[in-house]
């Protein structure tokens, strides 16, 4: 079978790079490359700081890769075309380049929450790189650009422009002017289910393109990007693929951290102890399910979307949530907790508290958290910290003062959490 590639796709030469993506991987693949490929004049120059193959076998195919799109019906397979060059994250010679060229507009970024904490050292961080590629810029042209955040953090283009100004407070006064000045921070809200690729994904995407693709990405049907800030140099055309421009996107940023990915991290935590492993089979067991639907309601005491836009959108995640299509793994939704739960869980929870609720969905999201800690390999920029403080006395009172000190003066919540996770353990 011969492999994907421009000749063998027919696919139209690589696009001048305008555009720079810092943390290559399923998401942004399936994702934001996906929104430029609408716009056949913007090219991404793509870098991964983890996946040290994805370069080489993207690189063999000249840029392009294919996304398998499974819902309730019959798979279907599109090439994307907007990655123009694909490199290591070590090739620093190559990432400044790019950061320098004065046809580069813009710079987006999938680097997960954590990536966000500044750093007292940020060298080696891919802040560091970013800030690295930004002095460049202004040693050599001082030309604007748009930095464009795509991780599920609330106000992810400030959190950026803190961490960078955070980052930036040993170099001079000018260059700290300039950032101010001529940088551009674009808060984003991005969705779209990703999970890993599997073997079987792949032989699938083969037999539906007709060539071998050694870097595929599977995803679902639906798919949301918004939007709020100032490109200073230009952007793709990204709403010919249903990105939406917004002045204001706390309402949609608050929807989708507490009702999508809240239930993510509910289940994700609490769906192991029932025997479950993926979100579709979560969903569809009883008990979790009625606390899915739990946590909405007590989202929704809380959102300031309307009640009529918060009920279409629980519609739609019960769909998404229970197609079978996607094996969306629940070890994957619960890797980086300490950095997840403050936003996902832990706003609606503190809600809830100052009126006298408590929330049995978030005290077993919290439990399943703990249970976690204990007994599973933990993903975590904090892991040994973590893991250490699950353990031993007071445990839950401790590990949960890693999230929220005044969460944890709550006797009430302390009980509970520890009650459910004497449960969850009991069960396993």
């Amino acid at each position: 079978m011969a492999r994907l590639d421009r000749t063998s796709a027919r696919a139209r030469p690589a696009a001048p790079v305008r555009a720079v993506h810092l943390g290559l991987g399923a998401f942004h693949r399936a994702h934001q490359a996906v929104y430029t490929a609408a716009d056949p004049d913007w090219g991404i120059a793509a870098y991964t700081f983890r996946n040290t193959e994805l370069p080489r076998l993207l690189t063999e195919q000249e840029g392009l890769y294919s996304v398998q799109v499974r819902g309730d019906t019959a798979p279907r397979v599109e090439i994307v075309d907007s990655i123009s060059r694909v490199h290591r994250g070590d090739d620093t010679e190559r990432w400044l380049a790019d950061l320098t060229s004065p046809e580069v507009a813009l710079v987006t970024l999938t680097v997960t929450e954590a990536a966000y904490r500044a750093p007292d050292d940020p060298a080696g961080t891919a802040l560091g790189r970013l800030l690295a590629g930004l002095r460049r810029r202004y040693e050599t042209s001082r030309a604007p650009l748009s930095l464009v955040p795509c991780d599920n953090l609330p106000g992810n283009g400030a959190a950026l422009r803190s961490a960078l100004r955070s980052g930036a407070q040993r170099c001079g006064a000018e260059f700290r002017a300039w950032l101010d000045e001529q940088v551009s921070f674009v808060d984003t809200v991005v969705d779209r289910i990703t999970p890993a690729t599997t073997e079987q994904d792949r032989t699938t995407t083969a037999r539906l393109l007709g060539l071998e693709d050694r870097a595929p990405v599977v995803t679902e049907p639906f798919g949301e990007w918004l939007l709020a800030g100032e490109f200073r140099l230009g952007r793709p055309a990204w709403e010919r693929a249903g990105a939406r421009f917004v002045d204001d996107l706390d309402a949609y940023e608050q929807r989708k951290l507490w009702f999508l990915n809240g239930a993510h991290s509910l289940l994700a935590y609490t769906g192991p102890v029932l025997g479950c492993g993926t979100i579709d089979e979560a969903v569809r067991h009883p008990r979790l399910s009625d606390w899915v639907e739990s946590w909405w309601d007590a989202a929704g005491r809380h959102a300031t979307l309307g009640s009529d836009d918060l009920l279409e959108y629980r519609r739609r995640l019960r769909q998404r949530f229970a197609s079978r299509g996607l094996r969306h793994h629940l070890r994957q939704i619960a890797s980086d907790g300490s950095q997840k739960l403050p936003a996902r869980i832990l706003p609606v929870l503190r809600a809830e508290r100052h009126r006298g609720r408590l929330p049995d969905s978030a005290v077993a999201a919290l439990a399943g958290w703990l249970l976690h800690l204990r007994t599973h390999e933990v993903r975590d920029p904090r892991v040994e910290e973590l893991t250490a403080l699950a353990h031993g006395p007071d445990a839950p009172r401790r590990a949960l003062a890693a999230l929220d000190e005044e969460l944890a003066a709550d006797d009430e919540l302390v009980a509970a959490v520890e009650d459910r996770a004497r449960e969850f353990g009991a069960a396993r």
